[in-house]
């Protein structure tokens, strides 16, 4: 979102290689916890074996999709017309841009990812509907980032914009400045934007955060966070309630708690 290897490993080296299917890569492990169908054997075998370890790892990708979907909706709703899903992986229904057009059928929407495989399916899967956008791009690199939106005429970041990180900042290292690159999209967004998280939490139970490890060295490395860090990666932002707390209490009130915890929040820019 495996195999690890030894020694440090730099950003490129954990960037996904096109033509290397033997390597396990984050956004088709992802796409089969969803049940899609965009995924190898390996991508499978490395998700069956975090899920004979940690069943609920297929329910969190669940609540995290939900959570994305919800979080669209509130921007919508809000009058934002605008929406960037950074890291967004493989295409899976209802995609975001469904979920903002429900309410807003004018709404804009990129979807970015750094993959150049999962770059082909968005180009080929989101082809027809006008507005909907796929580009090819790092986010340890938002500058660039920034740049191709608004050259690109994309984004206007001189009007409000939703921005959502779902399940990619702790595949991002702490050498890797994922407060920095935060910085630098909210320095961009005009007041009313908004800004929507999802980061894997150390409340998660020791036995899984073991399981993890064995990503290491790979792109679909993990670093999980506790929720006053994660909830550091939004200063310039007004919360909204319930704040950073685990994903499900952004949902319902009566889905069951996880060993695997994942944290959700949603900030507006003042």
């Amino acid at each position: 979102m495996v195999h690890g290897t030894e020694g440090p490993v730099s950003a490129d080296d954990r960037t996904p290689q096109p033509f290397k299917p033997d390597q396990p890569n984050s956004a088709r492990v992802y796409d089969y916890l969803l049940g899609g169908k965009d995924n190898r054997d390996t991508d499978r075998n490395l998700a069956n074996e975090m899920l004979a370890d940690a069943p609920e790892v297929k329910t969190v990708a669940w609540f995290a999709r939900s959570f994305a979907l919800k979080a669209v909706r509130m921007a919508a709703e809000a009058g934002i017309r605008q929406f960037v899903d950074l890291g967004s992986g493989i295409p899976a229904s209802p995609n975001l841009h469904e979920a903002a057009r429900e309410i807003e059928p004018s709404a804009r929407v990129v979807y970015v990812d750094y993959d150049p495989v999962v770059h082909v399916h968005c180009e080929a899967l989101l082809a027809d509907p006008h507005g909907v956008s796929a580009l090819l791009g790092d986010i340890r690199r938002p500058r660039d980032i920034i740049d191709q939106l608004t050259t690109n005429s994309l984004i206007d970041f001189d009007e409000p914009v939703a921005i959502l990180l779902i399940g990619v900042l702790h595949y991002i290292t702490d050498d890797e400045d994922p407060a920095g690159i935060l910085a630098t999209f909210r320095d961009r967004m005009t007041p009313g934007s908004y800004l929507a998280i999802t980061h894997g939490s150390l409340d998660t139970s020791p036995e899984i955060l073991e399981v993890l490890t064995a990503t290491k060295g790979t792109s679909a490395q993990v670093e999980f966070r506790s929720a006053k860090q994660t909830e550091a990666f939004l200063a310039g932002f007004e919360l909204f309630e319930p704040g950073v707390v685990p994903i499900q209490q952004w949902l319902r009130p009566d889905l069951p708690e996880t060993r695997m915890v994942m944290d959700g929040a949603i900030g507006r820019k003042p």
